[in-house]
């Protein structure tokens, strides 16, 4: 008998006029090398995969690091999204998305204005006031933001086409620290895409975001600094699509009470 796909990978999502299966988007930052996180792209199954132009750029005009994604974005046929990290105000993130269009001819990006320099959390009004000038420009804008329902609210009446959500500050590895405030923000926008970015530190991590509806989680650091980025990359890969099933499958509900899995009363049967 011929072995069936998981029930999630039938389940494609989009993200504006792209549609994809996988439910893991990756980072490329903090990898040991360009063979590492060509492998981890690879094992990891991304079809969409993040880049900072600020620190491509760093490189004195070396553009070898552009070439190495590009030539596994052609082997593989991932997608790239450039984003905005770095960025602190408005006008430095709407120039830096203009000039990654260009490098990179896409005009999606990851938008991030960062307000805080100890949490990097994202600084909202910015956020807002970028998202809107970059929607008029023709983007398709993903924002790095807080849990904040507002805010949220906020950005996609500024016309973002998706919400990235923060579960934790960026790097710390810390899980999802508000699961109330995310099943809010999944339970208030029903018909949003939702993609959990920065925090998640292990493939149970992301495994539990799915299992709360959102459509897809966004890996850097957990991945790129394991002691395998490579097997963590398969890891989160397999953990996404578990998640996944199990939402669809429906996750049982939380009860402050036994209820036995074998009833002990009623009426008795006999199994033949």
């Amino acid at each position: 008998m011929q072995a069936r796909e998981p029930f999630a990978l039938q389940d494609p999502w989009r993200i504006g006029e792209a549609t994809l299966t996988s439910r893991l988007l990756l980072g490329t930052a903090g990898y040991p090398s360009p063979q590492v996180l060509g492998d981890a792209i690879k094992a990891s199954g991304a079809q969409v995969v993040t880049v900072g132009l600020k620190r491509t750029l760093a490189a004195d005009g070396d553009n070898g690091f552009i070439d190495m994604i590009r030539a596994v974005l052609a082997e593989t046929g991932a997608r790239l999204l450039p984003n905005t990290a770095g960025c602190r105000s408005a006008r430095e993130a709407v120039q830096l998305a203009r000039m990654a269009r260009e490098l990179y001819e896409t005009s999606w990006v990851k938008l991030e204005v960062i307000g805080d320099e100890h949490l990097l959390a994202p600084d909202v009004f910015e956020l807002e006031a970028a998202a809107r000038e970059l929607v008029r420009d023709g983007f398709t804008v993903l924002p790095y933001c807080t849990d904040d329902l507002i805010a949220c609210r906020r950005l996609l009446d500024a016309g973002c086409a998706v919400l990235m959500p923060w579960a934790a500050p960026i790097g710390s590895g810390q899980g999802l620290l508000d699961p109330f405030a995310l099943r809010t923000l999944r339970a208030r926008l029903p018909d949003v895409t939702l993609i959990v970015d920065a925090g998640l530190g292990a493939p149970s991590h992301a495994a539990a975001a799915l299992e709360l509806g959102y459509d897809a989680v966004l890996i850097n650091s957990a991945v790129s600094q394991a002691r395998d980025p490579v097997a963590m990359a398969r890891a989160f890969r397999d953990a996404v699509t578990a998640g996944r099933t199990a939402f669809l499958a429906g996750v049982m509900a939380k009860q402050d009470f036994a209820v036995p899995s074998t009833p002990v009363t009623g009426q008795p049967f006999v199994l033949g």
